[in-house]
């Protein structure tokens, strides 16, 4: 089983991650470390870690589902977080790892953004890992990257949860989805 979690930045992922990890002992990967792996190690690397997020993804993508394809193939549980797991590519996995996957997508809606910028977004950005406040992180970019996602999710039919008033409140919705899932696919055997 692989649980992919899905979201744009400072949205949580890595936090959920984590808390996963601790509670049902599956190990995590963040997609952010396999990219600067990728940017710091491989001479053969043709992007950097300041370009566009939809050029980064679109490079990262097969190494990315060759890795959920080799976790379901060897029936190993991993939990895979970043904002570079694209709706559009992860509906396309054929039948035989579909019922593998778990994802979902993590965003906040814009009353959220308005209201907790600063203190609930901004200020947490780094509870779980460090992350640097870059040009990017103004509220107006954040409101436009939480929207698309959710578009894209609903364009793609794919489960996310929106943090709308308190966030550890409405995200006990997502927790309690995961932990069904879990109970669901954890037995599954590829072969």
């Amino acid at each position: 089983m692989v649980i992919l979690i899905g979201g744009a930045s400072c949205s949580g992922k890595t936090t959920m991650a984590q808390k996963l990890m601790e509670e049902y002992r599956i190990t995590y990967m963040s997609i952010d470390h396999v990219k600067m792996g990728i940017v710091r190690g491989s001479k053969y690397c043709d992007f950097s870690a300041e370009d566009p997020e939809d050029e980064v993804t679109e490079k990262l993508w097969p190494i990315v589902e060759g890795i959920i394809k080799t976790n379901i193939e060897n029936d190993q549980h991993i939990i895979m977080e970043g904002c570079y797991l694209p709706t559009d590519k992860v509906v396309t996995f054929d039948k035989e790892y579909i019922d593998y996957i778990v994802p979902l997508y993590l965003c906040f809606s814009q009353p959220y953004i308005e209201k907790h910028y600063a203190d609930g977004i901004i200020a947490h950005r780094s509870e779980t890992e460090y992350k640097n406040i870059d040009s990017y992180m103004i509220k107006e970019n954040f409101i436009r990257a939480h929207k698309n996602q959710k578009e894209r999710c609903i364009r793609d039919g794919l489960i996310y949860f929106e943090v709308s008033e308190d966030y550890n409140q409405d995200l006990r919705s997502a927790y309690d989805w995961i932990k069904t899932m879990i109970d669901r696919k954890k037995s599954l055997r590829y072969n």
